[in-house]
């Protein structure tokens, strides 16, 4: 037996309750569509065989009405003979004609209304049927994301990262130290602000010594002369 019995069943069901309560989702849906297709094609197939039944109908009520038609023909064919009896049973098989297309006509009536009711039910189930489809869509996606995730999440492991962390911050003091050392040598090279105006002092001083030992070598040339 399928998820559905009956074409009621299918129509009255709350596909999102269904869907809830089962343990693969995926595979319900699948299973719902396929009932849902199933059914699809058997009230189809009834269909068809109410409108040939229709067809049929509509062809023995224009029989009778031919044939009451006749009766009435040779009603008035034996009355123009004179000859009352023959008319009167004809007429007699006329009234039978027409209460057998009565007959016909209370059918094809009811069969009418069998169609209607199955146009309703096949514009029902294609509704529920496309919904079905739009939430097997929506499951496959949501199963795909959750799987994808699911990888990324094994990929990423969290000892793996604490571990690729580690070794970054342990290159990261490697740095730190090289650094360190290549500091510790400009560090000794380094002048203080101090040294650089004693060092400016000490240039003018020479300066002015240079230009004393100058002016003396100059004072010696002349008295030379």
């Amino acid at each position: 037996m399928g998820i559905f019995s009956r074409f009621a069943d299918i129509i009255n069901s709350n596909i999102s309750a269904l869907l809830d309560k089962a343990e693969d989702p995926e595979k319900m849906v699948r299973l719902i569509i396929q009932e849902m297709e199933d059914t699809l094609v058997e009230v189809r197939s009834t269909s068809a065989k109410v409108l040939a039944e229709k067809k049929e109908i509509i062809r023995r009520i224009a029989k009778v009405q031919a044939q009451a038609q006749d009766w009435e023909s040779k009603a008035e064919l034996a009355l123009s003979k004179d000859r009352e009896d023959l008319a009167k049973a004809a007429l007699i098989e006329k009234q039978k004609a027409n209460e057998l297309g009565s007959t016909f006509t209370t059918e094809l009536v009811v069969v009418e209304e069998h169609i209607l009711r199955l146009k309703e039910e096949v514009n029902q189930l294609q509704d529920k049927l496309a919904d079905a489809k739009a939430r097997q869509k929506t499951i496959i996606m949501r199963k795909q994301t959750a799987s994808s995730r699911l990888e990324v999440k094994k990929q990423l492991d969290s000892s793996k990262i604490e571990n690729a962390m580690s070794k970054f911050e342990q290159y990261e003091r490697r740095v730190e130290g090289l650094e360190s050392q290549v500091d510790s040598y400009d560090l000794g090279n380094e002048k203080s602000l101090t040294d650089e105006f004693a060092a400016l002092e000490a240039e003018d001083s020479v300066n002015e010594e240079l230009a004393a030992l100058k002016a003396k070598m100059k004072a010696n040339k002349t008295k030379a002369k």
